[in-house]
């Protein structure tokens, strides 16, 4: 795949993610799409926290440094998977 087939995929699949309310996935998976979109986006977590830091925000860097492994092309590939399978189900 080259990769602006991947980066078109991904796009689609974000769109189509915008489309999915919040109350329709469980927790885990929105964990999840919150970390592949950015590790795709942005790269690895910078650990730096502001005076605003939140419990939520802590579950989401949790799941954002679980996948800072991935480079941003293996997170949108992982990203693609989750929303083609919510679709299909």
């Amino acid at each position: 795949m080259t990769k602006k087939d991947l980066d078109t995929l991904f796009l689609e699949a974000v769109a189509k993610a915008a489309d999915m309310t919040q109350a329709s996935l469980p927790q885990d998976v929105q964990l999840r799409l919150y970390a592949f979109y950015k590790q795709a986006t942005y790269g690895t977590v910078d650990l730096r926290q502001n005076s605003s830091y939140h419990l939520r925000d802590a579950f989401k860097t949790n799941a954002w440094m679980q996948i800072s492994h991935l480079s941003p092309d293996e997170a949108k590939e992982c990203y693609i998977e989750i929303i083609d399978s919510l679709i299909k189900s």
